[in-house]
């Protein structure tokens, strides 16, 4: 491709050669292109659905919003940083603070909190281009390989209690999930040609299918209840609501940025190391996406956004990173949006399915920090290594909350700061370089 250019020439692959990795300037036949696309809008379906229902947000706007900001995401980064952007779980708590929500129904004071929003968003843009002017070299510095792995752990395992918590409804949600897990994973491995790279796609629709026939035509299970789906009319126009900017929300509300350039920093980073491409000169443009996205979504009703932990764990499974793929999930999302009815259809995914499915990719996720520290040659004789990992997955895994005034800090931003300053902090002094001493402070 020139050099010059802003978009990649996408260069044609063969269809037949599944098992090989297709790249993010490299573009698979329409047909399967769509499914893949289709692929990836179920893998972030549940969660873009989920977190806008816990703070009173309408999730058919929220999935719209996730589309657009994926189209915005891939022109900002001119199509070369493969990445779904979905609704925020770092925004729920603070969100539920600030308008003091319920719990149910819609949140009667969604106004104040787009204002936060809008303002979080901001804030990330601002940083974004901060980087486009100074350069990227003090983002590595600051979260060397070591560190981001960590990150993309912790973030893999932080999700894990959600997985777990799905799969403990009932003993039959429990197994049955389990069985999910053996058919994504069965088709992974030995399915033949193009269904080897759609896993989670086939392995969705083959656990649905066996669900229906166990619980809704056995009585072995809650059965599948279509009606929402039969009410929902087919095209639906989006309800938009203007922001109202409060200070006090803006101060529980827009820090959460923090946690969005730790989430986006640490899937870069792990994007990167799949592909084995270095992706840092995009950093910038990536956080500048990210943050008028979720400006945008705010301004108009939605939450915020970011780039999802569930897509990039599809991406490791499938080893397809092609952008164009994003391309269909965002135009899909923006459908789906615009659709009630088919929102309500894939809603009613049985919940020992969206368990089984949360596993496999919430465990590919954390997997992913492995590939960062072996590509990058980390070194784990270090101590310095060894425990800025550990307690980052830790605090990350147990989802420990630090609070500061009205502000809640979560798992995920917890582990992000605490990996940064253990392993700056342990740096500061050598105290000798013997491996397995405190003071061993190699990369």
């Amino acid at each position: 491709m020139a050099a010059d250019s802003f978009f990649p020439t996408w260069r044609a692959r063969d269809a037949t050669a599944e098992t090989t990795d297709v790249m993010p300037d490299e573009r698979l036949p329409a047909g399967q292109t769509i499914l893949l696309g289709f692929q990836h809008v179920v893998a972030m379906f549940g969660a873009t659905a989920l977190m806008p229902i816990l703070m009173g947000f309408d999730p058919n706007l929220a999935i719209f919003f996730s589309g657009i900001g994926t189209l915005l995401f891939f022109v900002a980064t001119g199509g070369r940083v493969p990445s779904y952007l979905g609704s925020s779980a770092a925004f729920v708590g603070v969100v539920i603070a600030a308008t003091g929500y319920a719990g149910s129904g819609p949140n009667p004071n969604i106004a104040i909190a787009l204002g936060g929003i809008v303002a979080a968003g901001l804030l990330y843009s601002i940083v974004g281009a901060v980087i486009g002017l100074v350069g990227y070299a003090w983002v590595e510095r600051v979260m060397p390989p070591v560190v981001t792995g960590a990150v993309v752990a912790a973030i893999g395992l932080n999700l894990a209690p959600i997985a777990t918590r799905i799969l403990s409804g009932s003993a039959f949600d429990t197994w049955f999930g389990l069985l999910t897990v053996v058919i994504v994973s069965v088709i992974t491995i030995y399915a033949p040609g193009l269904a080897r790279r759609l896993p989670i796609l086939i392995g969705a629709a083959l656990a649905y299918g066996l669900y229906l026939l166990l619980a809704n035509g056995l009585g072995l299970a809650k059965p599948i209840d279509f009606s929402a789906v039969m009410a929902a009319p087919w095209i639906g126009t989006p309800h938009f609501v203007t922001p109202v900017f409060d200070g006090t929300a803006i101060a529980l509300i827009a820090p959460v940025f923090v946690v969005l350039i730790a989430e986006n920093l640490g899937h870069i980073k792990a994007i990167g190391a799949m592909t084995s491409r270095n992706l840092d000169p995009y950093i910038s443009r990536a956080f500048l996406g990210d943050g008028i996205a979720t400006m945008l979504s705010g301004s108009l009703g939605g939450t915020g956004v970011t780039t999802y932990a569930e897509n990039m764990g599809v991406m490791a499974m499938t080893r397809i990173y092609s952008t164009l793929v994003f391309v269909v999930a965002g135009l899909t999302a923006i459908l789906f949006g615009l659709c009630p009815k088919f929102g309500a259809l894939i809603l009613t995914l049985p919940v020992p399915v969206i368990g089984g499915l949360s596993v496999v990719v919430f465990g590919l996720i954390a997997a992913t920090a492995g590939r960062i520290w072996v590509e990058n040659r980390v070194d784990f004789a270090s101590a310095r290594n060894l425990l800025t990992v550990g307690i980052a997955v830790v605090l990350g895994a147990g989802d420990l909350t630090l609070k500061f005034g009205s502000f809640a800090f979560g798992g995920i931003g917890t582990a992000t700061f605490g990996a940064i300053l253990i392993y700056h902090l342990l740096g500061l002094t050598k105290l000798g370089t013997v491996p397995g001493k405190i003071g061993d402070a190699r990369a």
